[in-house]
């Protein structure tokens, strides 16, 4: 820990600028930045988050600094569902909550540890230390397939893929997901870009001439509703769409599905608005929503031409355990909603 003392000279100036200059050369203002967000940086004994923070004189400023880490991840024994493995590549059905590679808050037992102790010293280094050999990712609390690349030939071509998106064909991806209530048309496409919200973390639709939109599209199917009655005056009280993408934007299909009004069944982020309607439900399923832990999406398929021999790969991966109790319960229950 180091602790200063501001002088009469630093009244007035923020918080982050003022550490950045007296750390110098040893720690940068980003990783200062990033140090407060993370609750590392006191001001006479309260922690304080908000680097642009005004400093008085005669405020004594700790801030923790901690251990640290290894230069790149290091191998971990985290158990895998290899999908299909071969000199290039390596397909997985990624469970939900496990991160795919070491970030803020998930510095070790990432897929990426995973994959470490699995494939040695076979992965590609082009995507970074922190993220050999990914070339696409899902979110923490997404399950469902994922491929990594294991050399470099396969990194360049997985990534040109992924970066086109699919228009050439060649990639397909497609989504199961439980949303609330039930889109007016059985398919569709949301079109609208993405940018940062105002929590850093998440993103929102925002207009297309912002500075950080990204343009994002969606195309959905409705495969099954629940709740409905065979005259279709009653409500659908959620409903199981499949959602493709023809962008790869973080969030893009929760973000999209909370945008048309139908946010994930179990979304904390997106779906905030909609968690009491678990107590209108009939039980056992209100009880079967409530304990769900996350969003419920789940990536079935994949499909993409192998970077090496140019063959076509195809891969489904079944709905995990929870995602499919969920699902049977508003089939069996959710008409009683």
């Amino acid at each position: 820990m180091k602790e200063l003392t501001v002088d009469a000279g630093a009244a007035g100036a923020r918080l982050d600028q003022w550490l950045a200059a007296q750390l110098a050369p040893d720690l940068s203002r980003s990783r200062i930045q990033g140090l407060i967000r993370d609750g590392q940086v006191a001001v006479d004994g309260a922690t304080v988050r908000e680097p642009r923070r005004k400093l008085n004189p005669g405020e004594r400023v700790a801030v923790t600094l901690p251990e640290p880490e290894p230069a790149a991840p290091q191998g971990e024994d985290i158990p895998l569902a290899v999908l299909h493995e071969d000199d290039d590549l390596i397909v997985i059905d990624k469970p939900a909550g496990l991160v795919v590679h070491p970030g803020a808050g998930n510095p070790t037992g990432t897929l990426v540890n995973a994959l470490i102790r699995h494939c040695g010293g076979s992965l590609s280094g082009i995507g970074g230390v922190r993220r050999p050999g990914i070339v696409h990712r899902l979110d923490k609390d997404t399950s469902g397939v994922l491929v990594v690349a294991k050399n470099d030939r396969a990194h360049r071509a997985l990534s040109e893929a992924f970066a086109d998106h699919g228009l050439d064909g060649d990639l397909e991806r497609a989504y199961d997901a439980l949303v609330w209530g039930a889109p007016a048309r059985m398919a569709g496409t949301v079109d609208a870009p993405l940018g940062r919200a105002a929590d850093r973390t998440r993103r929102a639709v925002v207009p297309a001439g912002r500075g950080d939109a990204r343009r994002a599209v969606t195309h959905f199917s409705v495969h099954e509703r629940f709740g409905e009655d065979a005259r279709g005056t009653r409500q659908p009280v959620a409903s199981l769409v499949e959602c493709r993408l023809e962008t790869g934007r973080t969030h893009q299909i929760r973000v999209h599905m909370a945008h048309i009004g139908h946010p994930l069944v179990g979304d904390r982020d997106y779906g905030r608005a909609f968690l009491t309607k678990a107590n209108r439900l009939a039980e056992p399923l209100a009880d079967l929503v409530r304990a769900f832990p996350r969003q419920a999406l789940h990536a079935r398929l994949l499909a993409f031409r192998h970077p090496a021999s140019g063959e076509p790969m195809r891969f489904e991966a079944p709905w995990p355990a929870d995602m499919a109790e969920l699902v049977e319960g508003f089939r069996r229950w959710g008409a009683a909603a």
